[in-house]
């Protein structure tokens, strides 16, 4: 495994939604001219953590996921000031636990030994919002999530929505955002009650 990772911010914004709540018509937001058709995608994510969860508590997520263009492992870091994260990103691999490759980026925050914290399973609908010369503004998830805490043995299951900003966002993402919220709500979405589906599928 290549030791250099990709690199990407991930600012997003998420949505609690009951039952099959019809997604609203995303090209009435500003700077929004038009939605791609569904692609879909089935998950399957494996988060890791210490048996301190000193990662967890140091807002980083490791995991192995498969399926979808961005299979492989992953490395969440901590939440910044402008509500976004740096994730790293390694192609998969063989391993079912994480490679070396990928546990020395987390070696200050614990050396391990990492195990099985939760597997989220997600049935994903994406759709690029386009901005009049093609460029993604954003990426919508319409998700079905099935999770289990490996540790406490509990399963969750819920329906989420999740905006993240593309290449071709507009400078000012909190009034992009303010727009994408309204849209949502309108549709009959709610604000989200968990900043992250692992803190979800561990019940915080």
């Amino acid at each position: 495994m290549t030791t250099e990772p990709a690199r990407s911010v991930e600012i997003e914004l998420k949505f609690d939604v009951d039952g099959e709540v019809a997604t609203p018509d995303w090209s009435g937001v500003p700077g929004v001219a038009s939605v791609s058709a569904p692609e879909w995608r089935e998950l399957d994510a494996v988060y890791f953590d210490d048996p301190d969860a000193a990662l967890g508590r140091a807002g980083y997520a490791l995991r192995r996921r498969t399926g979808g263009p961005d299979a492989g492992w992953h490395i969440k870091g901590p939440r910044g000031a402008d509500g976004g994260r740096v994730e790293l990103h390694w192609p998969l691999d063989d391993d079912s636990v994480p490679p070396s490759a990928v546990t020395e980026r987390v070696a200050a925050v614990s050396t391990g030994p990492f195990a099985p914290l939760a597997r989220i399973r997600n049935s994903r609908a994406v759709q690029y919002l386009l901005a009049a010369d093609g460029g993604v503004v954003a990426e919508f998830a319409d998700d079905h999530v099935s999770t289990r805490d490996e540790r406490a043995g509990v399963e969750r299951s819920w329906h989420e929505w999740e905006i993240e900003l593309g290449p071709a966002a507009p400078a000012d993402h909190a009034a992009f955002f303010a727009a994408v919220e309204q849209a949502a709500l309108a549709a009959g979405a709610r604000g989200a009650t968990s900043e992250s589906k692992l803190a979800r599928a561990l019940g915080v």
